[in-house]
């Protein structure tokens, strides 16, 4: 239960505020909607290669769509390694015939890239707008911490020279130091080593990082790590206004507060800066 209601802003723990130094932001879903849908891509292409020539049940489909959900923000390639894990526990598929998670991975880019490519190439020629692939407020708001002298960075599951291609094209790649995405292994580049390396590097306090995402992933680091959370919950086809699903989601992974997108960036900034 939200202790405090700020216009559309929910603060569910109040945490020390004012302090910050470090900005950590996921980037599918908290700021750019280019790949609006991929659960819509990868929950078919899982179903499908669990079950090779078998009809899916209701039972695959749901621990398909429950495995999505719960991953939201980790690294693709780990979401690959777990779809090898289902295809061989369910044994519908005869072991000649699975892939291994780079393999998967590939299929699954493939697929997700059809619809990518063809809104960067209306973007690119101007035929859609920016305010159709972007959260509602997000550039505002990175652009407002930014502003504040925050040292800003991306992580995102998201392969890294895609997630560096797509920030670059919505706009906002300028005002991040850095820009993290996934690597062929997660050992790599993770999110847990990228929130851990910063605090280390940098002799930081948690509550002075603040973490931007819309992923349990992400929330549930922050909350691990003492550092302050907004826990995006924007319904994706529209890119603005509230998910309940992604509400419970990172309300349940320890949001300290939530949004349904950076509309109210400014009332945002003043709850944050006191």
């Amino acid at each position: 239960m939200a202790t405090l209601t700020i216009k559309n802003i929910q603060v569910i723990r109040e945490t020390e505020r004012g302090r910050f130094k470090y900005a950590l932001f996921d980037f599918d879903g908290t700021v750019s909607l280019l790949r609006e849908g991929w659960q819509q891509v990868m929950g078919p292409l899982m179903i499908e290669m669990i079950c090779g020539d078998a009809q899916p049940t209701p039972e695959i489909e749901k621990a398909c769509a429950d495995y999505i959900d719960e991953s939201t923000g980790i690294n693709t390639i780990l979401q690959m390694e777990h779809l090898v894990k289902m295809v061989r526990d369910y044994g519908l598929v005869p072991s000649g015939k699975i892939l291994d998670a780079h393999g998967y991975k590939q299929i699954y880019n493939d697929r997700l890239m059809v619809r990518v490519s063809e809104r960067i190439a209306q973007l690119r020629a101007g035929t859609l707008p920016l305010e159709q692939v972007t959260v509602r407020g997000s550039i505002e708001f990175v652009s407002a911490l930014a502003a504040r002298g925050l040292q800003m960075y991306i992580f995102s599951g998201t392969d890294r020279d895609d997630v560096r291609n797509e920030s670059a094209l919505v706009g906002v790649a300028p005002h991040f130091s850095e820009i993290w995405g996934a690597m062929r292994t997660y050992q790599e580049s993770n999110k847990e080593m990228i929130i851990k390396q910063i605090i280390a590097n940098h002799d930081l306090h948690g509550s002075e990082v603040l973490v931007v995402g819309d992923g349990p992933v992400e929330i549930r680091l922050a909350r691990e790590h003492g550092c302050v959370s907004v826990g995006v919950c924007s319904d994706e086809e529209r890119g603005h206004g509230w998910s309940e699903e992604k509400r419970e989601r990172l309300t349940r992974a320890g949001a300290d507060i939530l949004v349904p997108d950076f509309g109210e960036h400014e009332a945002l900034m003043e709850y944050l800066f006191p």
